[in-house]
């Protein structure tokens, strides 16, 4: 795992590992006064409510960011239902928990959102590291 970094507004911590970042900009167009890449620290924690922050980070296509409550007493559960979607040009997203068995025989267990490459040119795969963008993939 990365470099995890934290942002909390005392009821909600959003965590973000940016090894894991693909730059979708889905965050930044579902929460823009949240989530300011120009600015540091880019995740303004205070400018949205808890829930529409833990919304805008289930949203996120490749796991980089994530969120926990703060309180001990809820155990809101990150688990999701596993849904498959294909995006347009762009990776495949599986949402759910899952176990994923790497070709040497490693295993981990995703479960939040996972964005497996379509492009075939990650640097990372079987995971999407977004060089589709760069490489114009079209799919």
């Amino acid at each position: 795992m990365g470099k995890l970094k934290e942002y909390t507004n005392g009821e909600v911590t959003v965590t973000w590992e940016a090894e894991k970042c693909i730059h979708s900009g889905i965050c930044v167009r579902g929460l823009g006064k949240v989530f300011q890449p120009k600015e540091r620290p880019w995740i303004k924690i205070n400018a949205a409510s808890t829930d529409a922050l833990v919304n805008q980070v289930k949203a996120c296509p490749s796991g980089a960011l994530g969120y926990y409550m703060n309180a001990s007493d809820n155990k809101e559960s990150e688990r999701l239902e596993t849904k498959v979607e294909v995006l347009k040009d762009g990776p495949l997203l599986v949402y759910g928990t899952l176990k994923v068995t790497h070709k040497d025989g490693g295993e981990e267990t995703k479960n939040k959102t996972t964005a497996f490459c379509r492009c075939g040119a990650s640097h990372n795969k079987p995971y999407c590291d977004g060089t589709h963008v760069k490489d114009g993939f079209v799919g």
